[in-house]
């Protein structure tokens, strides 16, 4: 057997670090965030594989499984991806590492089954908002606020709920009246007409930028678990599934099918509102 060379591998070493991307994130005393060493080393293992070796080893849902990516790599791997410029490599793990959040966060539904926690349920849409809103500026600007995630992503994520749960605090005595009946889920008359048969991802006028950014807009003025429902349909998520190992809005909202429906059309009627708004200007 063909014995390795100490001073091969030191230089094999030093290549591997250099085509790994550095943190760019500085502590108050000035030093560079730096990555778990076993994380630099397996992020150096993962790049070697193809893209869907590396998909199928991220799919892995059990931290115990040898084979499982830490979320931390997953954090690196979509980062970098900006590189590619390719949305299909990009969305595969991004769609992977939200559900990971998803199924982090809390839930709002009480421990009854019957009722819901409203300042769970704002924790969980504030603290997903935050983070998706994180990933979505790094695709154009690097956010080093990422680097963080890099670093230890259960800390970071941490970090978000703390600030939630303050702003949520903060707010839990206001109160507003629901605008439907979470039991029978009926919508007025006035959000059935307003939505009709509007779908806002028909249609071939996303190829206009304009039109983008005015969608765009409308979706961040939505209120906020509207808005996540609609940022989630448009990553593919289903509603419901009779799948039990399948992600959902349902699921991730801890909502009933029904209430994520009503949810979804009034976010519907308020976009196809603001989209005809915009036309007439």
């Amino acid at each position: 057997m063909k014995k390795s060379n100490p001073a091969n591998s030191a230089v094999n070493s030093s290549k591997v670090a250099a085509i790994i991307e550095p943190l760019r994130k500085r502590t108050l005393t000035g030093k560079l965030y730096e990555r778990d060493e076993k994380i630099e080393t397996l992020i150096a293992e993962l790049a070697a594989l193809s893209r869907e070796e590396l998909v199928a080893r991220a799919a892995i849902k059990k931290n115990s499984d040898p084979r499982y990516v830490p979320s931390e790599c997953l954090v690196y791997f979509i980062r970098t991806s900006r590189r590619d410029n390719n949305e299909s490599w990009f969305e595969q793990l991004y769609r992977i590492l939200i559900a990971r959040v998803l199924r982090s966060l809390p839930k709002s539904e009480n421990p009854d089954g019957k009722t819901e926690s409203l300042t769970r349920g704002v924790v969980r849409d504030k603290v997903f908002s935050r983070f998706v809103e994180l990933l979505s500026t790094d695709r154009g600007t690097y956010v080093e606020k990422l680097d963080y995630f890099e670093v230890r992503f259960d800390g970071a994520l941490a970090s978000l709920r703390r600030d939630a749960q303050k702003q949520a605090w903060r707010d839990e005595n206001r109160s507003r009246p629901l605008e439907y009946d979470l039991e029978s889920g009926e919508l007025s008359a006035e959000v059935e007409a307003a939505v009709g048969s509007y779908d806002p991802f028909a249609g071939s006028d996303f190829d206009d930028e304009v039109y983008r950014l005015r969608f765009e807009a409308a979706i961040e003025a939505l209120p906020p678990e509207q808005s996540r429902i609609i940022h989630m349909l448009r990553e593919g998520f289903p509603i419901d599934s009779k799948e039990p190992d399948v992600m959902t809005i349902a699921k991730a909202l801890g909502r009933s099918e029904k209430t994520v429906r009503v949810y979804r059309d009034k976010a519907f009627a308020a976009l196809r509102i603001a989209m005809a708004d915009g036309e007439k200007q």
